[in-house]
């Protein structure tokens, strides 16, 4: 069944001694050969940008192709939409209260169990190459190579275990070519369990020189949600910091100081728009001469264009939604075409027939959807998260799954691929049986996320926790505020409506936070301060 959340378009270092184990291989219980690990995740890529999941402003071709000769979730989530604490869930296998990072502010604990860890000790290889996020040092991998931070669309600065350093070039291409390297250079007797982690197309959106001006001829429409008033969720989604009219000139737009009277918005933040011509500027000379005679080359006519036209009020909110999404989209040209380069060597080292692959993205974005940019909110566009996936010696082709999976389920279905004991404090579930089965078997009928960066994070969106069944999602914001919102997906798929307060909903409420509660008690996320 398709859900109201979208209509699919079918186009398409814990060491051996801790863990008590001895290093050796695990066989597959269906299979002879172990598969083959790679996981390909970016950051903030929403699935209206992806041509396999209905998406008229792209073409995602080779994203599509793994949708294609494999599966396409309809209904995936996050369980905390925000970069690191995605990150923290998918390794572990638990919710952030669990495992510790709750928000961007947190530093992971690497002594945990992780996935990786558990196919390093069961003889695979583990590589891990791109946006770490997490603050600590990675553990768990053979080779792994990082972004700082954020890190860098142009030119950035890598770390490994020996060293820290800039190389030129733009990031997407580099973390595949580097994913390749990896690759060449690994133990052929051995499977391996690769990471691939995009920086885009992560604010500010920065395109490929390549890229630059690729959706100048095409008119970007206009959500339907965009001048959404918040009317019936003033001290929720009303009090947030993330609507496109307020994004920066500078670095959001690309604009250079000279073209434009004065920096406008906050931008999310109020303390950093006092520093955010001089990050921007830090930025833009990052770039080498080359790079930046390209850049320059398309970039000043839109300067020049906007200091003539100085536009005001309406036209200005529209003019920045244009430039926001033609950077946006322009920066996942290149994460495609690096997607293709993953799976072309795949295919040309007979690796592919038992190498798992998945491409999914840390969480969803808002992409104009009432007003916004950014995530954070229990709204679908920022809980859902893309995910497809190939494996083809177990799943088959063209397949649509509409049942509710999260990010929490990522470490204990690698596991079980592999055959290797899911530890009991993993909280996810292998999706393995409802990927590759014919036969209906028993799934979850609702889904527990849980946001909590706030009053000292980005966007001013509130903490939150909630529950969203098939139909109907009920979120309950608390720390300064105890508000209530229920969502009828079906009637009100775009989520306007507060239904809360809504004479006729009583039992619905009664027996969603009944379920609710269920929840919070299986995942042990009883204990909520304020």
């Amino acid at each position: 069944m398709l859900t109201s959340r979208r209509k699919f378009i079918k186009t398409v270092g814990l060491s051996a001694a801790v863990l008590g184990m001895p290093k050796i291989f695990a066989y597959n219980k269906f299979n002879e050969v172990q598969p083959n690990i790679v996981f390909i995740m970016s950051d903030d890529h929403a699935e209206q940008a992806i041509s396999c999941y209905g998406s008229k402003l792209i073409k995602t071709p080779n994203i599509d192709r793994i949708a294609k000769e494999g599966i396409l979730f309809q209904n995936s989530f996050v369980t905390n939409s925000i970069c690191g604490p995605s990150r923290a869930t998918m390794l572990t296998g638990k919710y952030s209260h669990i495992n510790g990072f709750r928000d961007n502010k947190d530093e992971f604990d690497g002594s945990q169990v992780t996935f990786p860890k558990l196919l390093q000790n069961a003889g695979y290889q583990t590589f891990l190459i791109g946006k770490w996020h997490l603050k600590s040092t990675p553990t768990g991998f053979d080779n792994w190579k990082v972004l700082i931070d954020q890190g860098q669309y142009y030119n950035p600065v890598f770390k490994d275990n020996e060293t820290e350093k800039e190389f030129t070039g733009y990031a997407t291409d580099l973390i595949a070519d580097y994913a390749l390297d990896m690759l060449e250079q690994r133990d052929r007797n051995k499977p391996f369990c690769l990471l691939v982690h995009n920086k885009a197309p992560h604010r500010n959106w920065m395109p490929a020189a390549r890229h630059l001006g690729a959706f100048d001829n095409k008119e970007i429409p206009i959500p339907e949600t965009f001048f959404d008033d918040y009317s019936t969720r003033e001290n929720t989604a009303g009090k947030a910091d993330m609507r496109i009219s307020d994004m920066y000139l500078s670095m959001d737009m690309k604009l250079k100081k000279g073209f434009y009277d004065h920096e406008t918005g906050s931008g999310g933040s109020k303390e950093f728009a006092s520093k955010v011509e001089d990050i921007w500027q830090t930025e833009y000379d990052r770039m080498n001469a080359e790079q930046k005679l390209l850049w320059d080359n398309y970039y000043d006519k839109i300067n020049l264009e906007f200091k003539e036209t100085k536009l005001e009020g309406m036209e200005l909110v529209k003019w920045k939604y244009q430039r926001y999404m033609k950077d946006y989209l322009s920066c996942i040209l290149s994460v495609d075409e690096n997607v293709g380069k993953l799976l072309n060597y795949l295919d040309s080292n007979k690796l592919s027939e038992n190498t798992i692959v998945v491409y999914t993205s840390d969480q969803g974005f808002y992409l104009g959807e009432h007003g916004w940019y950014d995530k954070r909110f229990m709204f679908e566009q920022s809980l859902g998260m893309p995910l497809v996936m190939r494996y083809p010696r177990e799943i088959k082709s063209e397949q649509v799954c509409d049942k509710m999976v999260l990010n929490l389920d990522f470490a204990p279905t690698f596991l079980d691929y592999t055959n290797i004991k899911i530890p009991n404090e993993i909280q996810g579930e292998s999706f393995r049986k409802i990927a590759g089965s014919s036969t209906k078997v028993e799934w979850r009928n609702s889904i527990y996320y849980h946001y909590y960066e706030f009053p000292h994070g980005w966007h001013s969106v509130k903490r939150h926790y909630g529950i969203r069944t098939e139909r109907y999602k009920l979120i309950h914001y608390y720390n300064d505020v105890d508000l209530w919102e229920l969502y009828d997906l079906k009637e009100d798929p775009n989520e306007v409506v507060n239904l809360y307060d809504n004479h006729g909903y009583e039992k619905i409420i009664e027996q969603l936070k009944i379920e609710l509660k269920k929840l919070q008690e299986k995942y042990n996320d009883t204990e909520i301060p304020g």
